[in-house]
């Protein structure tokens, strides 16, 4: 029953300061000239996906929408000693320049504003508060609401609307301060986690587990093959995946994948990268709101049996606002102890009905 389990949620209306503009200018030099190309060449009007509208949509819904057993907390920025667990401190001192700026990073059209720093490392502080909240048990899970998102960062580079990679940071702080010696990362967002893959790439105490839409879909990585090396060799699980794919694909790749994955390497904490673009809405995959009820349900049973129930998601991708919101809330719910739909492949039901409807009059009275 909804609200039999507490939820804490992390969030900070400070990670709204982060909002690119694209009709804004930007520093200048051959980077922001490349960038200019790119965007006049689509012969149509480009914003900025990743904006505060993403953030504000979902507080507000949930404002209007109330989950019993879930309450609200916010965040505090990540510090440089925090960052550079995952970062290198060339790139962040680079980042650091940029603080009161308008530019662009790269070619993926990420890019920062005034105050998308200062947002980042809320981001990532409050992926750090997550962490912190389930390992002490504040509450029996915690999401934290991140943005800029982060999977997509690298060691040396923002990618892909990502500046500072929020889960990875958290995972290195629960190995470092708060005694986790196994960290299991799921991350189930449309587009493969290519930064959280490359930082935890060889390291055999962090387990990631990424189930995505296959290349050439966005970034291109996220191979079957890709399975990590040296000490970490098979502590990385890639599922990439067809864009056809809907709810009963991802449950099977959980159910027979995932769960003995997990019972192999017997977590003391699981973060979830939750990304909301798996969602039909999306047009990344052919998801329902369902499955992140099953995905989220299963999570917690896992992180029941094997670390304590320690289990903390932090919000990366999800563009559709009705998608993001009402994924979001799916998930809070479902956190909190609500009951799980059963499962079925779109449109069954309502075949099912229009059958009902419809059979009596292709039938003789005596049958």
């Amino acid at each position: 029953m909804i609200g039999d389990r507490t939820v804490l949620v992390i969030q900070d209306e400070r990670m709204l300061a982060h909002k690119p503009d694209v009709a804004e200018p930007f520093l200048p030099g051959r980077l922001d000239r490349r960038v200019r190309e790119i965007l006049n060449g689509l012969g149509i009007q480009w914003n900025y996906p990743e904006h505060p509208g993403r953030l504000s949509s979902i507080i507000n819904y949930l404002s209007e929408h109330p989950i019993p057993g879930v309450r609200f907390s916010g965040s505090r920025p990540a510090t440089l000693e925090e960052l550079s667990r995952v970062h290198t401190l060339s790139f962040l001192n680079d980042i650091e320049s940029l603080r009161g700026e308008s530019a662009w990073l790269d070619v993926d059209t990420t890019a920062v504003s005034p105050g998308s720093i200062d947002a980042a490392e809320v981001a990532a502080g409050a992926a750090i508060m997550a962490t912190e909240a389930a390992v002490n048990r504040e509450a029996e899970s915690v999401f934290a609401l991140c943005r800029p998102p982060g999977h997509h960062a690298e060691p040396v580079r923002a990618r892909g609307f990502c500046l500072f990679n929020n889960v990875a940071v958290a995972a290195a702080h629960a190995q470092s301060e708060l005694g986790c010696e196994r960290v299991l990362i799921v991350d189930w967002d449309a587009h493969h986690g290519n930064g959280t893959q490359d930082i935890f790439w060889a390291s055999p105490d962090v387990m990631f587990f990424d189930i995505h839409r296959a290349a050439p879909f966005y970034p291109g990585s996220g191979h079957l093959e890709e399975v990590g090396a040296g000490w970490g060799e098979g502590t990385t699980i890639n599922i990439p995946l067809p864009g056809t794919t809907g709810d009963l694909g991802m449950m099977r790749a959980f159910h027979n994948i995932l769960v003995p994955a997990t019972r192999w390497f017997k977590p003391d904490l699981i973060l979830v990268s939750a990304g909301f673009d798996p969602h039909r809405l999306d047009l990344c995959l052919n998801c329902s709101y369902d499955v992140f009820r099953h995905m989220t349900r299963l999570l917690q049973n896992l992180a029941d049996e094997h670390c304590e129930g320690r289990l903390a998601l932090c919000l990366e991708g999800g563009y559709h606002l009705e998608a993001l919101t009402q994924g979001v809330h799916a998930v809070l719910e479902t956190l909190a102890g609500g009951e799980l739909p059963e499962l079925v492949e779109a449109g069954y039901p309502e075949v099912d009905a229009a059958t009902k409807f419809h059979l009596s009059a292709f039938r003789d009275d005596e049958e």
